[in-house]
């Protein structure tokens, strides 16, 4: 049995901001073109449906049916392209070629098919697992308490298959099977130390993102109204959101690099 790499969490936070940073202009590109356009046609296109506080829960499940029942193909396309641009910047990373935006988008695009195999199996296995954990917690400790444990029993599999979409860009790999079984064995004994450090990480991201998004929310109520003051908070919302998926990216990578042994790849250098 090979040796267990151990996850250094500082070593990995630097890794991913030298990456990000040896990388910027490819990754405003990846981010602009899957992640910030994509969200503005989301806003004008197929907008979350309205909500009032005197609506009934059975009239507000009516509501979402509907904007579910007929934006379903756009909101799967806008879905995709997310997901597209993950694999395009952990192309842009990873590959010791260093390629251009499009060489990264070509790449990412064979490899979208199989990243969405392995995530459809993933939720395959996870949901009748947390179904079935969560009515038994209920039956024990009543549903305040089952849903919380119940999550908090399934971040361990989630940890474990945190990195399929490196192991599909950086790799090549192309049986999703594979890809799951390569993220646990990259994964083993590092569950904890994964979650510690994403959650630390997504913690302060998410102080921030309220901070900026009150201060702009102030701001853009002086300033706009209606429509052109919804679309600019989405607007300035999708970029914060860009930047923060770009460095959870750069940290998947650098996860990914530090457990396969690799703790300065070429993209970073």
């Amino acid at each position: 049995m090979s040796a267990v790499t151990t996850l250094d969490s500082s070593a990995a936070w630097a890794s991913a901001t030298r990456m990000v940073a040896a990388n910027r202009d490819l990754l405003v590109a990846i981010a602009g073109v899957f992640y910030v356009l994509p969200g503005l046609a989301g806003a004008v296109f197929v907008p979350s449906p309205a909500m009032t506080p005197d609506m009934s829960e059975a009239q507000m499940l009516a509501v979402r049916q509907d904007y579910y029942a007929n934006s379903l193909p756009v909101l799967l396309v806008l879905s995709l392209l997310p997901m597209a641009g993950m694999l395009t910047m952990l192309v842009a990373m990873l590959d010791t070629a260093r390629p251009t935006v499009g060489q990264a988008i070509r790449h990412s695009v064979r490899a979208l098919p199989t990243y969405f195999a392995a995530q459809l199996l993933i939720a395959l296995g996870i949901l009748p697992v947390s179904i079935a954990l969560a009515s038994v917690l209920a039956l024990l400790f009543g549903d305040k308490l089952a849903v919380p444990i119940a999550l908090g029993v399934l971040l361990y599999p989630i940890m474990r298959t945190m990195l399929v979409g490196p192991v599909v860009a950086g790799e090549g790999v192309r049986n999703p099977v594979t890809a799951i079984r390569e993220s646990f064995e990259r994964t083993r004994h590092n569950a904890g130390r994964i979650l510690l450090f994403i959650g630390m990480a997504a913690f302060v991201f998410l102080v921030v993102y309220g901070l900026v998004m009150m201060f702009v929310g102030v701001v853009l109520v002086l300033t706009f109204k209606g429509e052109p003051q919804r679309l600019l908070g989405e607007g300035v919302a999708g970029v914060l959101l860009a930047v923060g998926y770009t460095y959870f990216v750069a940290m998947l990578a650098a996860i990914y690099r530090q457990l396969a042994g690799d703790a300065a790849g070429p993209a970073e250098r």
